[in-house]
């Protein structure tokens, strides 16, 4: 295969009798007598020499002149005699105010040139340019002061401008230049030539472009305020200080007549009384004319010189240095959208685009009443501003500011040492300009204190520019006083956090008596740690909950700006709220699941056996006959059943994940969290997308999550529980048809009851006769299914008196196994004959116990009060007999997933958002949430089917 390569090389590489052939992209040879041109791309004669042709590149002749003849004419082409010498490129050379002479008036050629002395009598007043071509008038300032082109002694010569000697001057100034963040301090090339005639010019003679120069030396000298030298900041305030005669501008007391505006004044407190003393004098709203949605910056800009330039709309990216689509650019200006632009930019870029510096006075515009445009002055926060020693560790307080008007983007000017022309040895580059917007408290109409700039500058060592970057950010942010938001987010705080405790309490005594003891102890206060982190949580959510939602609606739906988003600094609180509310959320998850992996159950069985059957009896070789036995089968059937609906929700987890992030990323719900005015759902590719907010992504889902959970949970109880399926009713039904009742104990003394005992007596029966039972009972031929005579109520809530659980603990320590048995026909005969026996004895205890036989353990069945209902907790003690409490629903699902919906969802939502907050993705969160889920079932399901086989003596192998 052939190959596409070439050598890499360089102008740079080429020697001085090679040139870079353009057509070829590499060196080749000039031929006799040439060297390298100035550009590199091309040939040109040696000195001495002149052409005879030339096609550019290489192609050219070139002729030796003749030895009296010896120069070049300025074009190359010709040979001439030099009077006065050569210059290092074999061309004439004149003396100073002598102007070069080649041709005649009419063009033609001389053999001599000339070299013409220019006209200094007062009549004329001329000296040759600065390249020596022609005579003009000298400079004003030489005639004024000596009335001819000479600035002789004692006269002062700086600048290209003379001034006497004896008129007052500016005291001599340092053309030095601090660059602190890297050590140096250099002297500038430009201020060496320039400080001192443009401070005396803009001194003794009001020169506007002067003063403007000056103005910009000291700007790019970082507002430098020291009093130990004189450099062009302290210039500048000399003229200020002594030019108080004539007058200021506008009335603007900081701008002096004739000089450029860079300070506001170092008096304490003045920064504040300049941001929020007024307000600016027009109104903005999210929705309405173009005027009333832009912020109109506009800028005065000025070069070096001090020459001013022209107006610049700040639209179009003026300000920002990372290159960006129009659109985007121009969209940093809407108000109320949140501005950020960062990007690395090569210092070889830099110095290309920003050779000379420009300087720019930034306004805001506006219409006054009358029609008229106006302008606000924007004040500039130097993060770089070199203070002196009374502003020295003021610290960031508003009063200690000292705020300026004028800057640059970048300065490659003052880090020239030597020849203007070289590359500077350091370049000064604006890194991170941040616009502040801020909004007057309490404000109907969308009224703001005046704009603030902030610029911070980074100072870079050129080097090497091809592979040197700097990284560099421009942003808009808009922001209002938190501290009544924060204040009342804390009395929130303060007042729920309180009722948190005493419901906590609450629970706790309600604890107490559930487990029938009275003592206060360390598992007291754990347990009550325990409650109060559930509910403290719950504080916590409702109150990020409410913050979330309510800057999403009253953000977005804003017509005069009232309330803007807090900036990210201020999210942090906000955040904190929502790992709070996790990290106990999880806390409580977490007792939640182990209280339910350890609750008691027992399966009661009311079959009794039908008829008898012969038994021979082992070891005897006799017969005899033993009542039949009962099959196990319903219990089994029971226990699959109990095991199938310990993880049932109220609603589809992975519905409820997968229509959330529908719309969050389909239908673009998301596009409300951005730190932006619009409520679109919708954004072109091409438009500006503005950064997220963490309030409003979590207002946003959690919003979305709680709307769906609520339509679910009404198409499930309302629809599907009731025409569908109802898997806990259902239970309930099927331990009825099955002759088994359910006894739970969540709590030493309490717990839950299904009465399943069938009102038809028997359950193992065949088909014909169970169809007959159930047409008996939908015909109401039989007596009804509740627990007392002539009631439906099946489901109790049940609390037992001491004797009660003490009986119940002394049968279950023999029916517990702490290590079942691997295969059943390879078990210990022993131990499993001692668990069938103390099944048996658990089965016929209980059954007893609901029958009332022990008298002794008795119980009574009632209906709870409506405020024991509310408190959760029962306030009689069952000292004698224990109480069975009717219940209207189904409350022993507490023990189950399905009766702890709040506490999941809750849960679901704050670990989705804490995801999302991390990794700013709401699908990794729907994906990590959906998986969690999945997780804390399975261990759920697992573990919860160990301990239902372990309570109730049903071999986990026919759990399925």
């Amino acid at each position: 295969a052939r190959g596409f390569s070439l050598p890499l090389q360089r102008p740079a590489d080429c020697r001085d009798t090679r040139y870079f052939d353009i057509s070829r992209l590499a060196c080749g040879p000039c031929g006799a007598h040439q060297r390298r041109s100035a550009g590199g791309s091309s040939c040109v004669c040696q000195p001495g020499y002149r052409m005879v042709s030339s096609n550019g590149g290489s192609s050219i002749i070139c002729e030796k002149c003749p030895e009296n003849m010896s120069g070049v004419t300025q074009d190359g082409w010709n040979c001439i005699t030099c009077p006065k010498g050569l210059t290092s490129e074999g061309k004439c050379k004149c003396l100073n105010n002598e102007i070069l002479v080649e041709r005649s008036i009419d063009g033609v050629l001389l053999n001599e040139a000339l070299c013409i002395l220019c006209n200094r009598s007062e009549q004329s007043f001329s000296a040759s340019d600065a390249a020596g071509q022609r005579c003009v008038r000298c400079e004003q300032t030489f005639i004024s002061v000596n009335k001819s082109c000479d600035c002789s002694s004692p006269n002062i010569l700086t600048g290209g401008l003379c001034f006497s000697a004896s008129e007052s001057l500016p005291p001599k100034g340092v053309a030095t230049v601090r660059f602190g963040q890297l050590g140096i301090t250099l002297t500038s090339a430009w201020f060496l030539k320039n400080l001192q005639s443009s401070a005396s010019a803009c001194w003794l003679y009001s020169n506007l472009t002067a003063c403007q120069a000056l103005g910009n030396m000291c700007v790019m000298n970082m507002n430098s305020l020291s009093s130990s030298s004189t450099d062009a900041c302290s210039l500048f305030q000399y003229i200020y200080v002594n030019t108080a005669r004539l007058g200021v501008v506008h009335s603007i007391t900081f701008w002096r007549h004739n000089l450029p505006w860079l300070y506001y004044g170092d008096q304490p407190g003045l920064a504040s009384q300049v941001l929020e003393a007024n307000h600016f004098p027009t109104v903005f709203s999210f929705k309405g004319t173009d005027k009333d949605v832009k912020l109109r910056f506009i800028a005065a800009s000025f070069d070096a010189a001090g020459n001013f330039l022209k107006w610049l709309s700040l639209e179009g990216g003026v300000l920002q240095l990372c290159p960006d689509t129009q659109t985007k650019l121009n969209a940093a200006y809407a108000f109320g959208t949140t501005y950020q632009q960062s990007c690395k930019i090569s210092v070889s870029k830099i110095l290309l685009d920003f050779a000379n510096p420009i300087f720019y006075d930034l306004f805001l515009e506006y219409n006054g009443d009358n029609g008229q445009e106006y302008l606000w002055a924007i004040p500039v926060l130097n993060l770089n501003l070199q203070y002196s020693e009374m502003f020295i560790n003021q610290g960031s307080n508003m009063n200690n500011w000292l705020l300026t008007r004028r800057f640059f983007l970048v300065d490659a000017l003052s880090g020239k040492e030597n020849d203007l022309g070289k590359l500077p040895r350091v370049i000064r580059i604006a890194s991170k300009i941040t616009i502040s917007i801020r909004l007057v408290s309490h404000t109907q109409r969308g009224t703001i204190y005046p704009p603030l700039m902030t610029i911070a500058y980074t100072d870079v060592l050129v080097q090497n520019p091809e592979t040197q970057s700097v990284t560099v950010s421009f942003s808009i942010n808009y922001e209002m006083n938190q501290s009544e938001a924060q204040i009342q987010t804390d009395i929130a705080l303060g007042v729920l956090g309180g009722l948190a405790v005493l419901w906590s309490l609450l629970k706790t005594a309600a604890w107490k008596r559930r487990t029938g003891s009275s003592i206060i102890d360390l598992q007291t206060v754990l347990k009550f740690l325990l409650f109060y982190a559930g509910d403290l949580a719950n504080v916590f959510f409702l109150i990020t909950v409410g913050t979330g939602i309510y800057w999403l609606v009253f953000f977005k739906a804003q017509q005069f700006v009232s309330v803007l988003l807090p900036l990210p600094s201020q999210e942090e609180d906000f955040v904190t709220y929502v790992a709070c509310a996790f990290s106990l959320k999880a806390l409580q998850f977490l007792q939640l699941l182990v209280s339910q992996l350890t609750v008691d159950i027992f399966f009661i069985d009311w079959e009794r056996p039908k008829g008898k059957v012969l038994k021979a009896i082992e070891g005897e070789g006799v017969t005899k006959s033993a009542a039949a036995p009962v099959s196990i089968w319903r219990t089994y059937f029971i226990a699959n059943e109990w095991n199938e609906i310990q993880t049932v929700r109220k609603i589809n987890p992975l519905f409820q994940v997968l229509a959330v992030l529908f719309f969050l990323e389909v239908v673009g719900f998301s596009n409300l969290a951005l730190m932006d005015s619009s409520s679109s759902l919708t954004r072109s590719s091409e438009s500006y997308m503005a950064p997220w907010s963490r309030i409003l992504r979590f207002g946003v889902s959690a919003a979305l999550w709680l709307t769906i959970a609520f339509l679910q949970i009404i198409f499930f109880s309302v629809f599907y529980e009731r025409f569908v399926e109802d898997k806990i009713s259902q239970f309930v039904d099927l331990c009825c048809m099955s002759n088994i009742s359910v006894f739970l104990l969540s709590h030493s003394c309490f717990g839950y009851y299904i009465h399943g005992r069938s009102v038809h007596g028997h359950a193992d029966t065949n088909m014909e006769e169970m169809n007959m039972n159930l047409k008996r009972e939908a015909e109401n031929l039989c007596s009804q299914r509740g627990l007392l005579p002539n009631t439906d109520g099946q489901t109790f809530q049940i609390s037992i008196s001491r004797k009660m659980r003490l009986h119940y603990d002394r049968i279950h320590e023999t029916l517990t196994r702490k290590h079942g048995p691997a295969r059943l026909l390879n078990s210990s005969a022993n131990t499993f004959e001692q668990s069938t026996r103390a099944y048996n004895t658990m089965n016929k205890f209980l059954s007893s116990f609901i029958d009332h036989v022990h008298k002794e353990m008795d119980y009574i069945v009632k209906d709870k009060l409506l405020l024991e209902r509310i408190l959760g907790m029962e306030f009689m003690e069952p000292i004698e007999k224990s109480i069975f409490y009717n219940d209207e629903g189904h409350s022993f699902s507490d023990v189950l997933y399905y009766g702890n919906e709040t506490t999941l969802l809750i849960f679901d939502i704050l670990f989705f958002s804490i995801v999302d907050l991390a990794s700013q993705s709401f699908v990794l969160a729907a994906i990590l949430t959906y998986l969690q889920q999945e997780i804390f079932r399975f261990i759920r399901n697992t573990l919860g089917q160990k301990n239902l086989a372990s309570k109730t003596l049903v071999d986990e192998r026919f759990l399925i």
